[in-house]
């Protein structure tokens, strides 16, 4: 018999909280009422058992991801090792690198499967699969840093453009970053693949070397981290600007070689209280300025 997660309404009476261990779900869907309760029936039963099928693969999941081929069974382990599968000759990365945005997915899918919805997202701690129909759009709110309360400012995603999975990683995030990134949000196609991206984006915020940045080895502070013995950032002193730019190009450079290879949407990089943003799918009128050119163009948190 499979543990029963827990499965509630929230107060709104109109979202859906399902909780297993570490994943906790936020869902609301849109349509009619009997359209909505058939989709959270569906909802519950895929959760139900979803974190049994990934323990069962964790050995695998927390292994170096082959860029190749992937001995994984479970469909949610396998979207997880093809989303950082593009990554994998170049960076040490792992299918956990997409876990959240792959359960987010995943559940989102079974929600569709069961009825025909006008509009639904999947929330993973952040970590966000969505779904549109026509003339249904979805605001995102961007923070300076996951761990903190408040809108700095937010991104509207219309039916017609093409993003559905947005991810946010960085250093204050749940897990660890090689970077310096207070948090780099991305929107892609896919959840999955706004998680990985995330994460690569986030590690090229970075300034090697830097004597104000403090690392520690990720093993030492979870024994179990897939990132063993990598060196992961604790903290960052005070920066020069030009030091903040510095760091902010690098990720830049990288987000616009992910925007080139269709593996993203767009992104926002923030650092600082310094952000950059590659990319203007969802970018709206009042949003964050994108990067252009050589100039690194920035706004300033207040």
């Amino acid at each position: 018999m499979k543990r029963l997660p827990q499965i509630a309404l929230l107060p709104d009476g109109k979202r859906l909280h399902l909780q297993d261990g570490p994943i906790d779900l936020i869902i609301e869907a849109k349509g009619s009422e009997g359209e909505v309760r058939v989709a959270y029936e569906a909802a519950a039963r895929r959760f139900t058992g979803l974190l049994d099928e990934l323990c069962e693969e964790l050995i695998e999941l927390r292994k170096a991801a082959d860029p190749a081929r992937s001995s994984l069974n479970g469909v949610v382990a396998r979207r997880m090792h093809a989303a950082v599968a593009p990554f994998a000759v170049e960076h040490f990365i792992t299918p956990m690198a997409a876990v959240a945005g792959s359960v987010a997915e995943e559940v989102l899918g079974a929600m569709l499967a069961a009825e025909r919805l006008d509009r639904a997202y999947v929330n993973n701690g952040g970590d966000i699969a969505l779904h549109l129909t026509r003339g249904e759009q979805f605001t995102v709110g961007l923070m300076n840093r996951p761990d903190h309360h408040g809108v700095m400012q937010t991104i509207k995603i219309e039916a017609d453009d093409p993003a559905r999975g947005i991810a946010t990683s960085g250093r204050h995030g749940r897990s660890f970053s090689l970077g310096i990134a207070d948090a780099v949000t991305v929107l892609a196609r896919t959840a999955s693949q706004a998680d990985a991206t995330a994460t690569i984006i986030a590690n090229a915020v970075d300034l090697p070397g830097h004597p104000a940045i403090i690392r520690c080895p990720a093993n030492e502070l979870q024994p179990d981290s897939d990132l063993g013995a990598r060196l992961v950032t604790r903290d960052v002193g005070v920066l020069r600007e030009s030091e903040i730019d510095d760091a902010l190009r690098a990720g830049v450079s990288r987000a616009q070689q992910l925007l080139a290879a269709g593996l993203i949407e767009g992104a926002a990089l923030r650092l600082l209280g310094e952000t950059a943003v590659v990319g203007a799918t969802g970018i709206r009128a009042g949003a964050l300025p994108p990067f252009h050119g050589n100039a690194l163009e920035r706004t300033a948190h207040v």
